[in-house]
């Protein structure tokens, strides 16, 4: 109950000594200990400016019109795909550019056969998101995602209320594609520099795997030029 205040806004400053009891109680990891430090120590609130939307830069998608054969998506502070390549358009719909994926895992019914290891997707999506969001709890633009998907997915509203919070930075992630079948595929993660919120996530196979093989015929299957890109709110 007193972590919810902190968050809420209704408890401010407590002392380093209540901040690092609450990380052992909670046995919060790296993420969790700086988010919860960032609730600690509020910066100052500023009067909102019109957040512009959000947009890669043309060096960006220049570079990644070098990965042909590169799974690859730029994602937006909300999870909105602002750009991404062939590939990781032929590898999952989701991937393409505006959609939003914490969306699309909560209320596409198609998420649950793309995803077989689904919970855990959908665990990682909603902590990611508070990421994402920082301290910032009354942005209009997170407080419409997450009316939306607090009415429309049960499952969502539970993950939300559970108030983790963790990076995705490297793991391995499962698909299952409707012509090549399951790939298992390493991805890793890269801040956008001077595009604060912008994450640069990039697909890769193990040389001489079977998931290599099916990238490969994914790889050359006719998808428009790339990469694609689509601003987000």
């Amino acid at each position: 109950d007193y972590y919810i205040r902190l968050e809420q806004g209704r408890d401010k400053h407590p002392s380093d000594q209540i901040v690092a009891a609450l990380a052992r109680v909670f046995s919060l990891d790296d993420d969790g200990i700086a988010h919860l430090r960032e609730l600690a120590r509020p910066a100052p609130r500023r009067s909102r400016a019109p957040r512009r939307p959000e947009r890669v830069t043309p060096s960006l998608l220049r570079l990644m019109r070098t990965w042909s054969d590169t799974p690859a998506l730029v994602l937006g502070r909300y999870m909105d795909v602002l750009a991404a390549t062939p590939s990781a358009i032929a590898l999952n719909s989701c991937s393409a550019p505006g959609v939003n994926q914490v969306r699309m895992v909560f209320l596409d019914p198609e998420a649950r056969n793309v995803f077989p290891d689904w919970p855990r997707i959908a665990a990682e999506t909603v902590a990611g998101l508070r990421v994402g969001a920082g301290t910032d709890l009354d942005d209009p633009r997170l407080t419409e995602l997450v009316g939306e998907l607090s009415l429309k997915s049960e499952e969502f509203r539970r993950l939300w209320a559970k108030h983790d919070v963790r990076a995705k930075t490297a793991g391995e992630k499962r698909f299952v594609h409707p012509l090549v079948g399951e790939l298992g595929l390493s991805y890793e993660t890269f801040t956008v520099n001077g595009a604060p919120g912008q994450t640069l996530v990039v697909y890769h196979a193990e040389p001489g795997s079977d998931s290599a093989q099916s990238l490969a015929l994914l790889a050359g299957l006719p998808v428009d030029a790339a990469p694609a890109s689509s601003p987000a709110r």
